[in-house]
């Protein structure tokens, strides 16, 4: 029988008594099943043998540890097969209903690992906490006995016995998150920002405790001024760094020296011809826009549009060093997953680091973190106007990828840009640093870095804050990033271990902002509120649409909305409200009727309805009168403008009966949420780089980088925190909603969930009316499916199944005549 196994997994695979691999038992029945693989493995081996070398001609034997059919962890590679030993822990998180837990024991090859032989363990045996320490025997896939036993170490404990389940952050020595390879600091600033740029009409009266008023700051304002005042160094990471955009555009802001007038590239070339001054660049290594791919099919072509390969052009030749970094796996990957790890994965970090001004004529380091790259289709301000700025700030960056053949001559819509962005001060921003400092080592070489004892003489570790400011904040960095990305991580999986890292096979991985997601939903107590462009995971919880469906093959294994879920059912069983508002975009970046962006929806759609479905049945259990969106509500932005005297006119007019033209007549769209931000009872903040996705939460995919922070006099212990966080969210929810309400104050209330759900509904019928007469009055939208009081997920109505001005169906659907790689869209 399945049980639930929510909390920790603390196991260890000590070693085998002995195996007899001589007989090739295990090809030998390989090659009933497969032949094929037979003389692949085959010919492995005899290439082995004929190298001459005895490591590569005996066995490679690395042990996994799976829920079920859910694999959790693997152990290091192992060539001794006589009597493998291992002495390998693993802490594993895990939320998941399971019957056993198995210890499977493998031979790795480049072509397909082939089975040794499985131990099973009853989840019974550990459901109590009781710690087991015992050999179990290995037997085949018939469950018949091989031979050889298996030591092992387990033991489980419950989320309940978490001092800190469902009670917050009840003290302000909170230590953050535990086994991490970034610990907390102490002492430490923070600026939040929402979009690139705070326009001067925006102004929410937002007030906060200790007689204070949240203050939005001006994200991309900020990033200028700290180049520019910058003396020794500006680090930079993105995705995607493009230097002809300005980071300056608000005609009010007073011009000295005309700086804000130079584009980036400019900028930072400027600046680099400075004494003492190294300007650093890191981009990814976008495979689709390298010259020989644009060369065969048009010259501007970049099936992401990155502009790697322009940046990187740009500053050859100046004092600014840019690195342009594949995403190369680590060495613990087979050489199929390598080119997987090339052609698929990413760099997705979007950091800078410059020194600046401290107190006594010191300098220190600033550091910026979140999702806005610094590159062109992300200005934008919380009016995210689609027509009304294509002749001002958005005449040179005209961005909307979502209409084949769009452009500023056929005029708007322009595609809106939400995103969520910080800057950390004081020892934290050391941390933003070594991360880039251990990247550039690996991606770029040594050159040019400042040693540590020239940093130490230019820049100070004093303290930004005192332990008795009010104002002060903790703050932590978490990172999605294996060992093929940067330096020091320890090969031993015992010291790799101590620094909170992850050793698979022989990869070493940081997955610590998963983690720091799943111990913040775990701590939350009242609500949680999150924004992100991307919304999948808990694969292993689906049910199956489709008898042949092969669910395990997903892979989008991540414990986030599962998690979620299990914290509305632990407070549905408790009698006691709980409230999750989720913000992601109507649809994901791309031309919506894609295959990849439909299922991209189609795997979004079936994590959604997993939740929905475990939530109703644990009201339908308790017999209370409730439905799912009473606990968990799914929302979208868009914006729909009137037309008004002395707007852009564009030269040209789309396509006919294009879903372009369509928007243009209609004059709506979305407006795309990139944020990657969670907000748990208005006292702890996730603020990165990462989605909700396998790609971002996995460690071994796209590398990532996040903080986590709070305020510790602002904590809702005793009564409701009214920090910045606080501030912050209101302000975003001032943005989307366009007004305050009291209920605001207490979003885990019932009225407050369905008070944000009635004007999200009543935007939506403006938004989706064939004629309208005004401005959309707010942005905030609900997601547009219905949800029924089972937690199915079904279309708003027969005449709803597309978006508005698409022939995209909402619900997704999955490629059958060429179907896509799920590594590809989870």
């Amino acid at each position: 029988m399945k049980r639930l196994l929510h909390g920790i997994l603390f196991a260890t695979i000590d070693e085998i008594d002995k195996l007899q691999l001589g007989s090739g038992l295990p090809l030998l029945k390989q090659s009933i099943e497969d032949p094929k693989r037979t003389w692949k493995t085959l010919f492995y081996r005899v290439k082995q043998y004929c190298a001459c070398d005895p490591q590569l001609a005996g066995y490679k034997l690395y042990a996994t540890v799976d829920l079920d059919n859910v694999r959790v962890a693997h152990t290091q590679v192992k060539d001794t097969p006589s009597k493998p030993q291992w002495f390998q822990s693993f802490q594993i998180y895990c939320a998941h209903e399971a019957s056993e837990i198995i210890f499977t024991v493998k031979d790795e090859n480049p072509v397909s690992a082939t089975l040794i032989g499985r131990a099973h363990l009853s989840v019974d045996e550990v459901i109590n906490g009781a710690r087991i320490s015992k050999w179990i025997p290995l037997v085949d896939e018939n469950r018949k006995p091989i031979g050889s036993q298996i030591r092992v170490n387990v033991q489980f404990s419950d989320v309940t016995r978490d001092p800190n389940w469902s009670k917050g952050i009840q003290t302000p020595n909170f230590g953050g998150v535990p086994s991490t390879y970034f610990k907390q600091k102490q002492g430490c600033k923070v600026s939040l920002y929402h979009d690139a740029h705070v326009s001067d009409t925006f102004r929410p009266k937002i007030e906060l405790s200790r007689n204070m008023r949240f203050e939005p700051q001006r994200c991309w304002k900020d990033i200028f001024d700290a180049i520019v005042n910058a003396k020794y160094l500006i680090y930079i990471t993105g995705w995607s760094v493009y230097t002809n955009i300005t980071l300056i555009r608000d005609p009010r802001r007073p011009n000295p020296g005309g700086l804000e007038k130079l584009t980036l590239g400019e900028l930072l070339i400027k600046k680099a011809e400075e004494k003492d001054m190294k300007v650093l660049v890191l981009v990814w290594d976008d495979i689709t826009s390298k010259k020989w791919i644009r060369q065969t099919f048009h010259e501007s072509f970049s099936l992401m549009g990155t502009h790697d390969e322009d940046t990187v052009d740009y500053f050859r030749g100046s004092k600014v060093l840019c690195a342009r970094c594949p995403r190369i796996p680590d060495k613990g990957r087979s050489a199929l997953q390598g080119v997987e790890s090339e052609a698929v994965f990413t760099h997705h970090q979007k950091t800078v680091v410059v020194d600046c001004e401290s107190t006594g004529g010191n300098r220190r380091i600033v550091s910026f973190v979140g999702g806005i790259d610094l590159c062109d289709g992300r200005y934008d301000t919380q009016d995210h106007s689609l027509f009304r700025t294509l002749d001002t700030v958005h005449k040179n960056d005209f961005h909307q990828p979502n209409f084949p053949g769009s452009s500023i001559k056929k005029g708007g819509p322009r595609e809106p840009w939400h995103d969520i962005h910080c800057r950390v001060e004081g020892s934290v921003a050391r941390d933003v640093l070594t991360n880039f400092e251990q990247r550039w080592k690996k991606q770029a070489g040594q050159r040019l870095l400042y040693s540590q004892s020239e940093l130490n003489q230019r820049i100070s570790s004093t303290p930004v804050t005192s332990r008795d400011d009010g104002e002060s904040w903790n703050v932590q960095i978490f990172r999605s990033i294996d060992g093929g990305s940067v330096v020091d991580f320890p090969s031993d999986p015992k010291k790799a271990a101590e620094c909170g890292l992850v050793s698979d096979k022989g990869s070493i991985i940081d997955h610590s902002i998963q983690d720091a997601y799943v111990n913040a939903i775990r701590r939350a107590k009242n609500f949680i509120y999150i924004e992100n462009q991307y919304f999948i995971g808990s694969s292993y919880g689906w049910k199956p649409e489709e008898k042949t469906e092969n669910i395990p093959e997903v892979g989008a294994l991540n414990l986030i909305p599962k998690e979620l879920s299990l914290k509305i059912i632990s407070k549905i069983d408790a009698g006691e409200r709980f409230s999750v508002y989720i913000v992601i975009p109507m649809w994901p970046e791309g031309e919506p009727e894609s295959a990849i962006v439909q299922d991209i929806l189609y795997y979004q759609r079936r994590t959604m309805e997993m939740m929905y479905t475990d939530i109703a049945a644990a009201i339908q259990r308790k017999k209370i009168n409730a439905h799912p969106r009473d606990y968990l509500s799914f929302f979208c932005l868009g914006n729909r403008e009137v037309l008004k005297p002395g707007e852009y006119v564009p030269e040209q007019k789309p396509e006919t009966d294009s879903d372009y033209l369509r928007a243009q007549i209609s004059r709506r769209f979305m407006i795309y949420v990139h944020a990657k931000m969670l907000i748990v009872d208005d006292e702890y903040i996730i603020i990165g780089s990462a989605n909700i996705n396998q790609r971002s939460m996995d460690g071994g995919r796209n590398t990532e980088i996040a903080m986590g922070a709070y305020q510790p006099r602002h904590l809702s212990a005793r009564e409701a925190a009214r920090g910045q966080v606080f501030g912050f969210r209101m302000s975003l929810w001032f943005e989307h909603l366009a007004q305050v309400q009291k209920s605001f104050d207490y979003p885990e209330s019932l009225e407050c969930m369905h008070q944000v759900n009635q004007i999200a509904d009543q935007h939506w019928k403006i938004y989706s009316s064939r004629d309208f007469s005004r401005d959309l009055p707010g942005h905030i939208l609900p997601y547009p499916v219905q949800v029924t009081k089972d937690g199915r997920i079904t279309t708003l109505s027969d005449a709803e199944k597309c978006f508005p001005d698409t022939k995209a169906t909402i619900l997704g659907s999955k490629s059958r005549e060429r179907p896509i790689p799920p590594v590809l869209t989870t």
